[in-house]
């Protein structure tokens, strides 16, 4: 029975680590198909798997967090009936406790959708295509944060607002 149990969690880690290399014929579609900025080379097969594994990475990453982070609210939520004879000082750390565990929760969640999003554009095609005004983003954008929706400009203009 170890010999299975053991295979399990390899059996999930060739899954993932194959997904990848089972999309080579659809890495050369997607790079055919992705626009890129004027002065900006194609993009070619192998910047395709690095930036899905990179993605996939994130998305596996964030899913951990997000599981540890609403683990450790629960533990606070349950714990926070119990504070009969608290003082003020107690009442408080625990009030700000749980409000650091709720948005810690929160940024896992929000990134674990901008990295599936991303995945999902990739995988569709229209990666690296600004949602704003349709422009490419960019690949030197895209390589150095893969979950980029907005090319630079429209960037900076949401980010003054």
């Amino acid at each position: 029975m170890t010999t299975s149990s053991t295979a399990g969690p390899r059996s999930t880690a060739k899954k993932s680590t194959a997904r990848p290399t089972a999309t080579k014929t659809s890495a050369r579609k997607i790079a055919e198909q992705l626009r890129v900025k004027d002065d900006e080379s194609p993009w070619n097969e192998e910047e395709i798997r690095e930036v899905r594994g990179v993605l996939l990475e994130e998305i596996e990453q964030h899913r951990v967090e997000l599981k540890l982070a609403e683990d450790e609210l629960d533990d606070l939520l349950r714990a926070s009936g119990d504070g009969a004879g608290d003082d003020q000082a107690d009442a408080g750390a625990k009030t700000a406790e749980r409000e650091h565990e709720i948005s810690v929760a929160a940024n896992a969640r929000a990134s674990l959708r901008q990295a599936e999003h991303a995945l999902e554009q990739l995988e569709a095609g229209t990666y690296g295509i600004c949602e704003n005004c349709g422009n490419p983003i960019g690949k030197l954008r895209l390589q150095a944060r893969p979950r980029a929706t907005l090319c630079m400009t429209c960037q900076a203009k949401q980010d003054r607002h």
